[in-house]
């Protein structure tokens, strides 16, 4: 079995939490596993620890998402794939696990197309273009280079980070990236894990639901959710199986989802 997991930065607040680890050396003897993460507060703390206070924007369909000018993408590089990423690593391999680390630049790995201007919703509620900045739309997957690693039973430890067609580095949504990656492999599973137990509707927690089903409930959730909903659809449109989007706080947040036992399945 093939797993892709994402871990979003609301899980990382504290480390890598202890439940995760275990889980994940439980099932990596017996299935492929990739790992994509996030990571933002810390960047946002950081940059702020520099001197570069960050700015957030929001489209008119209510993703929220981190505007990245040169500076900026430079820092979120720098705390991704320089430590983020690599105190991953660092504790999978504590415990056992072959884990590589990598970024969408290594072996360009994940291409994107720079944005070349945003329309966002300013703070009197009104649209308007902006310049785009360093942000990128996902083009492309190198899935031979994962499959590589994996065949050669090596744990991918993936930062969302991407190179543009005039090589430069690209700050893309890890969700985003997590359903490309595991559309391009066909995985069976992709687990989103987020700092909510699931898709929430009316205070209730929807167990299953279908591509078309999730589609037609953005307009009724958070800005967080929307991202997360997306991404399910857009890796089930690439190949993806299914999607569990499921709470990365819980005692086994991967092996719950794998089991059916928490979170929100997404498939046709």
């Amino acid at each position: 079995m093939l797993i892709v997991i994402k871990i979003g930065g609301s899980t990382l607040e504290k480390g890598l939490p202890k439940g995760f680890i275990a889980d994940i050396v439980e099932i990596f003897s017996n299935n492929k596993v990739v790992i994509v993460h996030g990571g933002g507060k810390e960047v946002t703390r950081i940059a702020s620890k520099l001197g570069k206070e960050q700015k957030f924007i929001m489209s008119p369909e209510g993703f929220r998402s981190r505007y990245t000018d040169r500076e900026t993408v430079e820092i979120f590089s720098m705390v991704m794939v320089g430590k983020i990423n690599k105190e991953i690593v660092l504790n999978l391999q504590k415990n056992g696990l072959n884990a590589i680390g990598l970024s969408g630049l290594d072996a360009s790995l994940v291409n994107a197309k720079r944005k070349e201007r945003l329309i966002i919703i300013d703070e009197r509620g009104r649209k308007r273009a902006i310049a785009g900045g360093f942000t990128g739309k996902i083009s492309s997957v190198k899935d031979e280079v994962i499959n590589l690693l994996l065949q050669n039973d090596f744990l991918p430890v993936i930062s969302p980070v991407a190179i543009s067609e005039k090589f430069e580095i690209l700050n893309v949504d890890g969700d985003r990236m997590a359903a490309h990656i595991a559309g391009n492999l066909k995985a069976d599973m992709l687990i989103l894990l987020t700092d909510v137990e699931g898709l929430e509707l009316d205070g209730k927690i929807i167990k299953r639901i279908s591509p078309i089903e999730a589609k037609d409930l953005l307009k009724k959730v958070g800005p967080g959710m929307i991202t997360k909903i997306y991404a399910a659809i857009e890796a089930i449109n690439l190949g993806t199986k299914e999607v569990v989007i499921s709470s990365g706080l819980i005692e086994h947040p991967v092996l719950s989802p794998l089991k059916y036992k928490a979170g929100t399945v997404v498939r046709i």
